[in-house]
């Protein structure tokens, strides 16, 4: 069965907690995977420190409403955090943009140690954060560059799409996997060992400009109900189709058709919150050819089916 993680207040916004089998008086005391975070980046297990290698929490925030949260890396970790579902944010540090846009899930972000990062959030997000100390990923680095003549890579600010991070992320919130310790640390480690086999960029990638990116945006606005492919979304930004998906990418964090089928989905969702509609004529609307692909896409970037996720909106309002 699914843990829910999100506990409704007296005046019914969504705020982030814990639910678990464990007994209650447990929680926060360490003994389980992932920890709880009450606010963005603040695991209740460091109120008593720790000198594990590897600490795993989550962060579920089901707002819509725009919100602002700041917090500061210690000096002895390194922060790895983990997208689950696709969400809008704003991460800076000081003056410097780390990322501004539409952020998928899978996306893997580093903070370095003694790092302040202010986030500003614009939709429901849900994250995976490992909290790993400083020596333990050195060591692991060094470990992976022991045969080869790469220099060592910066990981702070880092972000590099990874759907194999999202699965083992995944897996530590299904069944009882979410309260077992050994089970978060093995699967820390194992995304530590994929960040430490990372090699040096050969040649950065420059942002599509702002105002390309624009045309874009309006471009799939204008036809998100039609057969959209690369070729067209390039011709829009004015590029060939090899520059234009390392730019886009590079702007926005997804790839092109990853991007289309987010706005295909938000969309499905502004027309099952407001309009009573057939599923079949939704998924037609919004560019899917079959109602079953609707539904599978639907599911994996909501983590619901449309009809659910239209109950909830319905059944919510009437409350």
């Amino acid at each position: 069965m699914r843990l829910e993680n999100i506990a409704i207040t007296q005046d019914s916004q969504a705020v982030p907690c814990w639910s678990s089998s464990a007994p209650e008086a447990d929680y926060g005391l360490g003994f389980h995977g992932l920890q709880e975070e009450r606010r963005w980046r603040h695991p209740a297990v460091f109120d008593g420190g720790s000198d594990a290698n590897i600490l795993a929490s989550r962060w579920v925030d089901s707002r819509t409403s725009f919100r602002r949260e700041e917090a500061e890396s210690s000096a002895d970790r390194h922060v790895v955090s983990i997208a689950l579902r696709s969400t809008r944010l704003k991460l800076t540090r000081g003056a410097r943009t780390v990322y501004d846009g539409l952020m998928p899930a899978g996306m893997l972000q580093v903070t370095g140690p003694s790092q302040r990062l202010t986030a500003e959030f614009q939709a429901p997000c849900d994250f995976i954060h490992f909290y790993v100390r400083n020596d333990y990923l050195r060591e692991r680095r060094d470990a992976a560059l022991s045969s080869t003549a790469q220099p060592m890579r910066d990981l702070g600010d880092l972000m590099v799409h990874d759907p194999l991070a999202e699965q083992l992320g995944r897996t530590l919130i299904e069944g009882r996997n979410a309260g077992d310790r050994l089970y978060a640390e093995s699967v820390g480690q194992t995304v530590v060992m994929r960040l430490a086999g990372l090699q040096p960029s050969r040649a950065k990638v420059s942002a599509l400009s702002k105002w390309r990116l624009k045309r874009v945006q309006e471009y799939v606005d204008t036809h998100i109900d039609e057969a959209l492919h690369l070729p067209d979304l390039a011709a829009a930004a004015g590029l060939s189709r090899m520059h234009f998906a390392a730019q886009f990418r590079a702007a926005t964090g997804y790839r092109p058709h990853e991007y289309l089928l987010y706005q295909r989905i938000e969309r499905a969702k502004a027309m099952l919150s407001s309009v009573e509609m057939p599923l079949v004529e939704v998924a037609l609307s919004v560019g899917f050819r079959a109602q079953a692909h609707f539904s599978t896409v639907f599911k994996r970037l909501t983590g619901e089916t449309p009809g659910r996720w239209r109950r909830s909106v319905v059944w919510g309002r009437a409350d």
